[in-house]
């Protein structure tokens, strides 16, 4: 099934989103300096039983990226709206690196909107990073950013890898994930929402927001974790601690993958995640569901 493009407004903002299929809605949330393609391998096989819903969240692919809040709130926001406008109260929030953050405050801000959480290689679970986001987040790398994300060099060979290389660092495969992102940035608008966006969630020291504290309200909330075993933008032991701390969680890892495991295995992602929803029931929170539980941490 076509994984097709369209555009709607949103707060004055063109919005870009895919959509395919039927039947109930997986809200797909791509990592920092990705888009909506992130999952365009595994989108067409998970058509094929659910309603695929993949935005570009502003500031990254064919959205606008204007000036203004690029928090995990104001992201987990703007996903929200675009699943009321396209007519679906609830869905299961499936997010990727920097989407797996989004995902968990989409669940935390809204958990009658919230049936099942899946977190693919997420953030927000430690503070372990790959140093070259961690490099991106310090004050004036805006000034060298544009030479980092050009195109010409990222396809002639002599970008990310072949400058990682020479400054005397090992590039893994996930190298070409983190090139291919930076190739996108190729103006200024998309470059300043990047960083707006890195900065509010890595500083040099690594990630600087972490869920780990309330990881343990998911016992309500069906919930899948998975990594790829060679991830080396963020380590796999993020995941297995993730998963000790959220009761009934599922925890998967692709043995080969690496940070993105839904487009190396698309087979096999979307085989785990349609078994974990035949086998999950969806949740049916309430809007103010955390209340007693936070009032029983006072």
């Amino acid at each position: 099934m076509t994984f097709e493009r369209h555009e709607l407004e949103l707060h004055g903002q063109r919005v870009s989103y895919r959509v395919a299929g039927n039947g109930p809605a997986l809200l797909l949330l791509h990592g920092i300096a990705n888009s909506s393609d992130t999952w365009a391998r595994v989108a067409p096989l998970l058509s094929d039983r659910f309603t695929v819903i993949a935005p570009d969240l502003l500031g990254h692919g064919e959205s606008a990226a204007p000036r203004g809040d690029y928090s995990l709130g104001a992201h987990a926001s703007g996903a929200r709206d675009v699943a009321t406008a396209l007519g679906h109260d609830r869905v299961t929030v499936v997010g990727h690196s920097l989407g797996g953050g989004i995902a968990m405050q989409f669940a935390y801000q809204f958990p009658e909107r919230t049936e099942r959480l899946v977190l693919v290689s997420s953030g927000g679970l430690g503070r372990d990073v790959h140093l070259l986001l961690r490099a991106a987040s310090l004050p004036g790398s805006d000034i060298v950013l544009p030479a980092l994300t050009s195109q010409r060099l990222v396809e002639l060979g002599r970008g990310l890898g072949g400058l990682l290389g020479r400054i005397g660092l090992h590039p893994s495969a996930d190298i070409a994930v983190l090139a291919r992102g930076f190739a996108e940035l190729d103006n200024a608008g998309s470059r300043q929402a990047f960083l707006a966006t890195l900065r509010a969630v890595v500083e040099p020291g690594g990630q600087k927001v972490s869920a780990n504290s309330r990881l343990a309200l998911a016992a309500s909330l069906p919930s899948l974790i998975v990594w790829g075993e060679n991830d080396s933008i963020i380590p796999v032991k993020h995941g297995a601690a993730a998963h000790e701390a959220m009761p009934g969680s599922r925890f998967v890892v692709f043995e080969g993958a690496g940070h993105m495991p839904q487009e190396d295995q698309p087979h096999h992602f979307a085989a785990v995640v349609g078994e974990f929803c035949d086998a999950t029931e969806p949740a049916r929170l309430t809007r103010n569901h955390w209340q007693p539980l936070l009032e029983g941490k006072s």
